[in-house]
C-alpha cells in the first residue's frame, strides 16, 4: 500500500483518535448550548431546495471534514433541546451514543452468532427482561431487536398469517382472503405491512374509534362477523398501546377475549406506549398485554435509545421460528432449529446491527429506574400541560391525555378559518426555531400535536409556548 494513500490513512488510529476527541467536544458543547442557552435554537429552518444547494456546493467544495461535521450539526433538528416536542423520537442517553460508536466501529452483523457473540447475547438478556415486563413466562418467550416498528409489525403479522392461515402461505402462495381487524387511529405501518402481505385494501378492517380514539369494541363483533360473510378468513386482530395521533390506549383485555373466542392472533403494536411496562404508576394502560401473541416495544421511543431500535417479543417461541422457512446453507445447517444465537432466522435483517448493546449501556449505567422515571415524567408533564390549556379559553383541548401526547389548537382567532389559523402557527414556530411541535387532523380538523420525549423540558417551557402561540395568533387577527 502506497506511504500516507487514502486507504491508509482510513484506517489509522492517530487520526481516529484526534477526530474522535474533536467529534466529542463538539457534540458536548452543543449539549451543553443546548442546557444553559435558552436561545440556542431547536431547528435553524431551511427551505429543502436551499438546504438541498448548500450540500450540492459543499459537496463540490474542499471542506475540511471538521466543518462538515460541525455543518451536519448546525443542519438538523436539535432533539435535546427542551423546547423540542415534536416527533415521537427519543432524546438518547448519551451513554447509549457511545455504545453506538462502538457498534460502528466493530461493524458486527448480528445475523449469525460468531459475527457477533456479544451483541447476540446481549439481545437476548434485554428482550428476555422485557417480555418479563410484559408478563411472559421467561422459559416459553422469545424475542429479537430490529430496525424500527414498521419491520417489527410486519413480522408479527407474518407470524399470525403462519399461525392462524389455513394453509401455508409461504410455500403455496395465498389460497384465500386474509384480512385483520385494527383501529382507525392505528399506526399506517400496520396498514401498510397487510398490504405488504397481500391482504389488499379488502383485508384491512379498519375499526371505529370512541369518543376518547380507542377501538370501539362495541362493534368490533360487528365487522367480524361482515368480514366473514365476504368470505375472508380474518387472522388478527391488533390493539393499539398507544395510538401515534392521540395517545389512547386500547382495551387489551377486551381484544384478548375476542381473540381468544374466536381464534386470532391477538398482536399488540406497542411501539410508542408499551414501554409503560417499566412503570408501576402506568402500567395500568396495557392491562392484558401479557395475553398477546406478540407485542411490539420502540426503545428509541420512551426507552431513551437512539433510532432505530425496535423489541418483538413472543409469547411462544417457537411463532418466532416459523415466521422464516427458507434454506441459507452458508450461514447454518438447519432452518428447523432454534437457535437464539442466530437471529437471522427471526428477522428480515441478517447483516444487523448491535442494537443491544446501546439499550444494555444504559440500563448497565443506571438500571431499569432511568425507564421508570423518563416515562413518568413524560406522562405526568402531559397531564400538567393538558391542565394548562384547559385554563385558557382561547384554546380548546382534544382529549385529556392518557400518554405524553397532548392535542389541541387555538380558537381565539372568530374571524379566520381555525384550521388555517393553527397552521399558520406551527409554521411560524417552525421558521422561528424557538419550538418544535407538529401537527395532525382529528376528526378531519387540524390540531398542534406536542410528543413530550425530554425530561429536561419544565413547565415554564410549557407557559412559554402557550405565550407564544397567544403572541403569534394575536398577529395573525
Amino acid at each position: 500500500m502506497p506511504k500516507s494513500s487514502a486507504l491508509e490513512k482510513a484506517s489509522d488510529p492517530s487520526d481516529f483518535r484526534e477526530l474522535g476527541h474533536f467529534v466529542v467536544d463538539m457534540l458536548a458543547d452543543h449539549l451543553e448550548k443546548t442546557q444553559t442557552d435558552i436561545n440556542y435554537p431547536v431547528l435553524s429552518y431551511r427551505d429543502p431546495e436551499d438546504e438541498l444547494s448548500f450540500w450540492q456546493q459543499d459537496f463540490s467544495s474542499d471542506s475540511d471534514i471538521k466543518d462538515v461535521f460541525q455543518y451536519i450539526l448546525e443542519h438538523s433538528i436539535n432533539v435535546h433541546h427542551p423546547r423540542y416536542m415534536g416527533h415521537q423520537v427519543a432524546v438518547p442517553a448519551l451513554v447509549s451514543g457511545l455504545a453506538g460508536l462502538i457498534s460502528d466501529v466493530l461493524s458486527n452483523g448480528t445475523g449469525v452468532y460468531e459475527m457477533g457473540m456479544a451483541a447476540n447475547a446481549i439481545e437476548k438478556v434485554v428482550t428476555d427482561d422485557v417480555a418479563k415486563k410484559i408478563g411472559y413466562s421467561i422459559g416459553d418467550a422469545s424475542g429479537f431487536l430490529t430496525s424500527g416498528g414498521t419491520l417489527a409489525n410486519l413480522t408479527a403479522l407474518l407470524a399470525a398469517r403462519k399461525a392462524k392461515a389455513p394453509s401455508s402461505v409461504w410455500e403455496q402462495g395465498h389460497q384465500e382472503k386474509l384480512a385483520v381487524l385494527v383501529s382507525e387511529e392505528a399506526h399506517y405501518c400496520i396498514d401498510r405491512a397487510a398490504r405488504i402481505l397481500g391482504l389488499g385494501s379488502e383485508g384491512i378492517i379498519k375499526i371505529p374509534v370512541d369518543d376518547q380514539y380507542k377501538i370501539n369494541t362495541s362493534v368490533l363483533e360487528s365487522y367480524y362477523n361482515k368480514a366473514i360473510s365476504e368470505g375472508l378468513h380474518v387472522i388478527a386482530v391488533v390493539g393499539c398501546a398507544c395510538s401515534t395521533a392521540t395517545g389512547s390506549y386500547d382495551d387489551l383485555n377486551f381484544l384478548a377475549d375476542f381473540a381468544e373466542e374466536h381464534n386470532l392472533w391477538f398482536h399488540v403494536d406497542g411501539a410508542h406506549g408499551a414501554a409503560v411496562v417499566f412503570s408501576e404508576k402506568y402500567k395500568h394502560l396495557v392491562d392484558g398485554i401479557s395475553r398477546a401473541d406478540s407485542v411490539v416495544i420502540d426503545f428509541h421511543k420512551m426507552l431513551m435509545t437512539p433510532a432505530l431500535n425496535t423489541g418483538l417479543i413472543f409469547k411462544k417461541a417457537e411463532d418466532a421460528y416459523q415466521t422464516f422457512e427458507q434454506k441459507a446453507q452458508y450461514l447454518w445447517d438447519s432452518q428447523q432449529t432454534k437457535e437464539w444465537y442466530n437471529s437471522g432466522k427471526r428477522t428480515f435483517e441478517c447483516t444487523k446491527l448491535m442494537m443491544s448493546i446501546k439499550i444494555y449501556a444504559i440500563l448497565k449505567s443506571f438500571g431499569e429506574k432511568v425507564f421508570k422515571q423518563n416515562i413518568e415524567y413524560l406522562y405526568d408533564l402531559a397531564s400538567t400541560f393538558a391542565k394548562l390549556i384547559k385554563e385558557r379559553p382561547n384554546f380548546e383541548l382534544a382529549i385529556m391525555p392518557e400518554a405524553n401526547i397532548v392535542n389541541f389548537r387555538y380558537r381565539g382567532v372568530v374571524a379566520l378559518d381555525t384550521n388555517a389559523v393553527n397552521g399558520e402557527i406551527r409554521e411560524k414556530l417552525i421558521t422561528s426555531g424557538t419550538f418544535y411541535i407538529v401537527q395532525t387532523r382529528i376528526g378531519g380538523e387540524l390540531y398542534l400535536r406536542t410528543t413530550f420525549m425530554n425530561p429536561l423540558t419544565q413547565e415554564s417551557d410549557l407557559l412559554a409556548l402557550l405565550a407564544e402561540i397567544e403572541h403569534i395568533a394575536k398577529a395573525l387577527s
